[in-house]
């Protein structure tokens, strides 16, 4: 158990360190462009040629958008690592300029498609996933392994786009892909097309949902699959498929076991899969993982636990969260990621009690709690940047704040309240999530104001100190200090378990022995 917590405290560690280094540093979000801000998205084709021996793409980018009145100039953000060949519009070539990792397109008329070409080397992964770019691999047989990922750097290291959070193709994208013979591609959506002409394979594949351009993603390996239809809480047959390498094909088996196991689990909290139309799918990839909408990433080589007589895999389990929580419900300004990512944790915790029972939930919340750093607010300042507002906490204060919400709210009220919260479609695909809707949501849903809680545990790092002073053999008066709020706590006493209500007016309670606060951990308090 100790060794894989130690594992996930680098997993989360090492993205603020590595992201700050090296010089390329790219980042997504931030405030918007004033351009940018005139025109949205409606759909993005990407046509791309991987070449693996040389490293490099040829590729074109259509795309179908929609301005907020007359507008001249059409910005893109696209690394400076391409040559943008030339831009057209309805078969008419613009004029443009690169520079500085945006493309500006030079409109002579008013249009809603446009189409770039461009070929170049893109930037290699340094310390995937957390520094990102292409990943040049190779498997245990010497044949190309090709991945990529892009969550801190966005998607202008590999297409021309507007690269913001909040702007996501409502219509969502389709991915053509040419690669050498006999290569396979894994990609987001259904595949609706596969081919082969004179050494080469190509793919077709779609989505239309919409999605977040980071989750816009493929690998290239000798790929295999192992599918079997997936009835979802809904009702709905979906299509659930494991991608592996030749060399793992006799673990694909068990790999679609875990999937199921992670998928119905999810869904029992957090209701049914949110892109049925398209697949449940995992691939494996050369890096340790990421969430990828339909396509997650997976590299974590099979390490399976087991907890209940369950096989689980917390990286697949983490990543798969994310179709719900990131996918689905996605913030628009990076400030609010931890909501992706938080309360994706709390899933994760999720699996525990569902297969393990309280006690596994409690231990393993326990453990999260212990590497909790504490050391910058869960909300960052608005209009933040991928690397400002990425740090550890974001995964493990946040799963704790749904550990306390559990406690402060009860069964009965929370789990439906999460559970309400991911099917509202003014939250949800084409619409953007903020700390204050889901604040708002939890007060109104509870039919109580928890905003000191929310103020005290996401837009600060104070954390309550309880103070507990003795009067007399038998008396203690429990109290909380340095914050404005009040907690219903558990306190354990000499006649067992009482559940109080503190605050920064003392308590008294009676205990023959010492009383111990909040015993089974549901918050972070100074004890």
């Amino acid at each position: 158990m100790y060794w894989r917590v130690v594992l996930i405290v680098l997993f989360l560690v090492v993205p603020v360190q590595i992201f700050a280094q090296g010089k390329q540093n790219w980042t997504s979000g931030g405030e918007m462009d004033p351009l940018q801000a005139r025109f949205t998205v409606k759909h993005y084709s990407l046509d791309i040629e991987v070449l693996p021996r040389i490293k490099g793409i040829d590729a074109a980018m259509e795309m179908l958008f929609e301005t907020k009145g007359r507008l001249d100039t059409i910005r893109l953000d696209l690394i400076m690592n391409y040559k943008v060949l030339k831009v057209e519009s309805e078969g008419q070539e613009l004029d443009f300029r690169h520079q500085d990792d945006l493309l500006d397109i030079y409109l002579e008329k008013p249009t809603n498609r446009l189409k770039v070409f461009y070929r170049g080397k893109p930037p290699v992964a340094v310390n995937p996933p957390w520094q990102g770019g292409f990943t040049w691999e190779s498997d245990s047989n010497g044949h190309h392994w090709v991945g990529l990922s892009c969550q801190n750097e966005g998607a202008k290291i590999f297409m021309p786009c507007l690269d913001h959070p909040s702007s996501e193709p409502a219509n969502g994208v389709d991915l053509y892909f040419k690669v050498p013979f006999p290569y396979f591609v894994a990609s987001n959506g259904r595949l609706l097309n596969q081919a082969t002409s004179v050494g080469f394979n190509y793919f077709h594949w779609a989505t239309a949902y919409p999605v977040n351009n980071y989750n816009i993603n493929f690998t290239v390996g000798r790929l295999y699959e192992k599918s079997e239809a997936y009835t979802s809480v809904s009702g709905k047959r979906i299509p659930m498929t494991v991608f592996v390498l030749e060399e793992n094909l006799n673990k694909a088996g068990q790999l679609l076991e875990v999937l199921e196991n992670s998928v119905r689990t999810q869904e029992k909290y957090f209701g049914e899969f949110p892109f049925s139309d398209d697949k449940i799918a995992v691939v494996e990839t050369p890096y340790l993982g990421m969430e990828h909408q339909t396509i997650n990433a997976y590299g974590n080589k099979f390490h399976f636990q087991d907890i209940g007589g369950v096989r689980f895999d917390w990286l697949l389990h983490h990543e798969l969260g994310h179709e719900w929580w990131g996918n689905k419900i996605s913030v628009g300004d990076w400030a609010d990621i931890w909501i992706h990512e938080g309360v994706c944790s709390y899933g994760d915790l999720l699996f525990y009690l569902d297969h393990g029972g309280q006690d596994a939930y409690l231990e393993r919340a326990a453990e999260v709690a212990r590497n909790v750093e504490n050391s910058r607010p869960l909300v960052g300042e608005k209009n933040a940047t991928m690397g400002e507002a990425y740090h550890p906490d974001i995964y493990t204060k946040g799963a704790i704040v749904l550990h306390s919400l559990r406690f402060m709210l009860g069964d009965e009220v929370f789990f439906p309240m999460l559970k309400s919260f991911a099917a509202k479609e003014e939250f949800s695909y084409n619409n953007r999530v903020s700390t204050d809707d889901f604040v708002n949501y939890v007060n109104e849903f509870a039919g109580k104001d928890l905003s000191p809680f929310f103020e005290t545990y996401l837009y600060s790092t104070d954390i309550p100190k309880v103070k507990v002073n003795r009067k007399g053999r038998d008396r203690y008066d429990i109290s909380l200090k340095g914050v404005g709020l009040s907690l219903p706590v558990e306190v354990l006493t000499t006649n067992g378990i009482e559940k109080i209500l503190i605050s920064n007016t003392p308590v008294r309670v009676k205990s023959d022995d010492m009383v111990v606060i909040d015993p089974n951990g549901w918050y972070l308090l100074d004890k």
